[in-house]
């Protein structure tokens, strides 16, 4: 699946600010700047999940690349400074649509008509019905769907 999302968001990563929400083991913000991202913001709020990604920027040598804020998404994005390209957004599956969060991030201008939002959720689930988010795509993975979702001009 992760060869597939980068495939399809393409030269998007290209020198990239990229947010990475409920960023867990961070693997697809760490593809991100290994395929040309500037910055990638993870965001996580269980605090060893923080250190091990604080750990695995510096190992990588690529901490100057990386910050982690250590706090709830819904929290974070009251206080992230800058405006993101990309936003990866992959809450765990027992959780509903981030609106919220996401309106956050809009209402800031963190992020705006020109970021692409993916948004992962469970197959289970039905289709995040966001009229301030537009899908452009939908990719269905066995039991994982990708929202390809950019914010509306009137909303960003």
């Amino acid at each position: 699946m992760k060869e597939a999302l980068f495939s399809i968001l393409g030269s998007r990563v290209d020198d990239a600010r990229v947010l990475d929400l409920f960023a867990g083991s961070g693997a697809l913000g760490f593809e991100s700047l290994s395929r040309g991202a500037a910055h990638v913001t993870f965001v996580e709020k269980h605090r060893p999940t923080a250190e091990a990604l604080r750990a695995s920027a510096r190992a990588l040598g690529i901490a100057d690349h990386v910050e982690v804020i250590n706090a709830p998404a819904e929290r974070a994005v009251k206080a992230i400074p800058g405006r993101y390209d990309l936003v990866f957004a992959d809450p765990p599956y027992a959780t509903d649509y981030p609106q919220t969060t996401f309106a956050a991030l809009r209402d800031r201008r963190t992020i705006d008509a020109a970021t692409t939002v993916v948004y992962e959720h469970s197959s289970r689930e039905p289709a995040p019905a966001d009229p301030a988010m537009h899908v452009e795509r939908t990719e269905r993975y066995g039991e994982v769907v990708l929202e390809f979702m950019r914010p509306v001009e009137q909303a960003a």
